[in-house]
């Protein structure tokens, strides 16, 4: 099977499809990366995995139960996939991103706790930006419109707010800690993350 786009976005959707009474969410379902020592270094959403799966670059190491189809093919959508090639993985932190600081935030908001849909949340900067705060690990977090609007262009103490946690960067036993809260609700993931 050939793949035509770097991400399979359109690939991936055009040649395969759900047939009635499948869940068509199971292309976004989170999916477990395995560097080839069996190490644990990722989550990925089961679109991506399919695609690294079809190019031969990994191997599925569990599925999820569900089927994509396509004219002549039914592909089991993965739930825990390892790469074929042993990738060094530097200990750095990962790029600053809205979705990172959602995932470390665990999408809830840092102030009034309510954990949220990522449409649903805002980041927020600590100390704002016409004070002279930076887009930084340090100074962005999650938050609530309702917060974010309450908060304005104070610091949190000047508004009567508090942070549940002080924010820090992403790094790899932030990583490691977040893998393990999504394995909790995977059975097949426990091997990997609880050894």
């Amino acid at each position: 099977m050939h793949i035509h786009t770097d991400d399979g976005r359109q690939s991936v959707t055009a040649v395969f499809g759900f047939h009635q009474g499948s869940d068509p969410q199971a292309l976004h379902a989170p999916v477990l990366v395995l560097n080839a020592s069996y190490e644990p270094i990722n989550i990925c959403a089961a679109r991506r995995a399919i695609v690294l799966v079809l190019k031969g670059v990994a191997m599925t190491e569990e599925e999820n139960g569900h089927f994509l189809h396509a004219a002549r093919v039914a592909l089991r959508v993965p739930s825990v996939i390892r790469l074929l090639e042993y990738r060094r993985i530097p200990h750095q932190t990962r790029a600053l991103s809205r979705k990172n600081i959602l995932l470390r935030d665990r999408n809830t908001c840092q102030y009034c706790g309510e954990a949220l849909s990522a449409g649903d949340l805002t980041l927020d900067h600590v100390v704002p930006r016409s004070r002279g705060g930076a887009s930084t690990w340090e100074n962005l977090v999650a938050c609530c419109h309702s917060c974010n609007r309450r908060k304005g262009n104070q610091l949190p103490n000047e508004a009567g707010m508090k942070l549940m946690r002080e924010p820090h960067a992403f790094n790899l036993h932030t990583s490691r800690h977040i893998m393990r809260l999504m394995g909790r609700s995977d059975d097949k993931w426990r091997k990997y993350l609880f050894y």
